[in-house]
C-alpha cells in the first residue's frame, strides 16, 4: 500500500509566532527599553526622531502591537477611557463633538471605547462599565448617582466626568444647561414681534432632557410679556409633520421654536406644503446651526450652540487621571446665540 506523504499546510497568520518587543528591538537595532519608550509615547526619555521612525517601521513590518494588559500592569492603571453610547438620538453637532474628543484623547495616548449597554441605566450601568476597569468614564446625559460613582472609583476609575444639566457629588462636571438655548430662541421671536409662540416637543424617547429645559427657557424669555406658549408634540416623521401643518391655522400661532434644525426643516417643509407663509404668517427658528439650514429657502434662523472643545475635555480627563486626589472641577460649557436669517 502506497502512502501519500502528508503535505504540510501553508503557515497562516494565526499559526505564526506572535511577535514580541524583543523581535522589534532586534530588527530596529535598539534595546527593548527603547522600543517600550517609543511605542508607549514616554515623554520622560528623549529618543531621536530617526530612532523612533526605525522602531515604528520595525513594529509595522512584524505586525507587533503592545500588549494592553501588560502595559496597564506597568502603569498601575489602564489607558482606557470609556464613553457609554448615548441612549438618546444625537444629531450631527454632538457627533462632531464626540469625534473631536476621541481624536484629542488618542493624541494623549488614551484608548477610547464606546460601550453600548442597551437597557442599562443608573447604578446598574455603572457596574457594567466598572467591569472593564476603565481609567476614566465620560457619562453623557443624567442618571449616574453617588452609588454608581463609588462603584466606578472602587474599580479604579481615576476620572469620572458627567456631561449634562446637573453635577454628581464627587465627579467632574461639564454643565450643559439647555434652558439658555430656548431662552435665546424665545427672546428672538419676541423681539421680532411674535406673540403666539409654539414650541416643538420631540416625540422620540429620551429627548426630554434637552426639550424640557428648552421649553422652560422659552417661557422664561416670555415672562412678563403678553406672549403665550403652546407645546407642539411632534414625532420626527413626515406624516406627523403633515398632520400638524394641516391644523396649523386653527392654532393661531405666529412663531415657532422647532427644538432643533432637523425638526425645523421637517416642520417648515410641511407648513410650506400647506401654503403657510414663512415668515409672513409664522416665523420659524431651530437650533444647532447646521449647514443644511443655510441651504433652505427661506434660509433657516437658528440658535448656534457652542459646545466645549474636545481638546479641552481631553485635557481635563488627563489632569484628573494624573491627579486623582484633586478636587472635582465644574465648568459651565454650553453657550447659545441666535443666528438671524430669513425664516424669522
Amino acid at each position: 500500500m502506497v502512502q501519500i506523504p502528508k503535505q504540510s499546510a501553508p503557515s497562516s497568520p494565526a499559526q505564526r509566532p506572535v511577535p514580541t518587543s524583543a523581535d522589534v528591538a532586534r530588527l530596529a537595532g535598539v534595546s527593548r527599553a527603547t522600543v517600550s519608550y517609543v511605542l508607549n509615547n514616554t515623554s520622560a526619555v528623549r529618543i531621536s526622531e530617526p530612532t523612533r521612525r526605525r522602531v515604528h517601521e520595525a513594529a509595522k513590518e512584524l505586525g507587533y502591537v503592545p500588549h494592553a494588559a501588560a502595559r496597564s500592569l506597568r502603569a498601575g492603571h489602564s489607558r482606557m477611557v470609556l464613553m457609554p453610547a448615548p441612549t438618546v438620538p444625537v444629531g450631527p453637532l454632538y457627533s462632531q463633538f464626540f469625534n473631536e474628543l476621541q481624536w484629542a484623547l488618542s493624541r494623549l495616548d488614551y484608548t477610547v471605547v464606546q460601550y453600548g449597554g442597551v437597557g442599562l441605566h443608573g447604578d446598574e450601568a455603572a457596574r457594567a462599565w466598572a467591569e472593564l476597569r476603565p481609567v476614566a468614564v465620560l457619562v453623557p446625559g443624567s442618571g449616574l448617582g453617588p452609588e454608581g460613582l463609588a462603584v466606578l472609583k472602587r474599580a479604579g476609575a481615576r476620572a469620572v466626568v458627567t456631561l449634562g444639566p446637573e453635577r454628581v457629588e464627587g465627579a467632574h462636571a461639564l454643565l450643559m444647561d439647555h434652558d439658555r438655548v430656548g431662552h435665546s430662541a424665545g427672546a428672538h421671536l419676541l423681539a421680532r414681534g411674535r406673540r403666539r409662540i409654539g414650541v416643538v416637543m420631540p416625540g422620540e424617547s429620551g429627548l426630554e432632557i434637552f426639550s424640557r429645559p428648552r421649553l422652560d427657557g422659552v417661557r422664561r424669555a416670555l415672562r412678563g410679556s403678553e406672549a403665550s406658549v403652546t407645546e407642539l408634540p411632534l414625532a420626527y416623521a413626515e406624516e406627523d409633520a403633515a398632520r400638524l401643518a394641516a391644523r396649523w391655522r386653527t392654532l393661531g400661532l405666529d412663531g415657532v421654536f422647532a427644538y432643533n434644525d432637523e425638526y425645523a426643516m421637517l416642520l417648515m417643509r410641511a407648513l410650506q406644503d400647506e401654503g403657510v407663509g414663512i415668515p409672513d404668517e409664522t416665523a420659524v427658528i431651530g437650533a444647532d446651526d447646521l449647514m443644511l439650514g443655510r441651504l433652505l429657502r427661506p434660509r433657516l434662523s437658528t440658535v448656534h450652540i457652542e459646545l466645549p472643545s474636545g481638546r479641552d475635555l481631553a485635557e481635563l480627563v488627563d489632569r484628573a487621571v494624573r491627579r486623582p486626589g484633586a478636587a472635582p472641577e465644574t465648568h459651565e460649557v454650553l453657550g447659545a446665540r441666535v443666528v438671524h436669517r430669513d425664516s424669522s
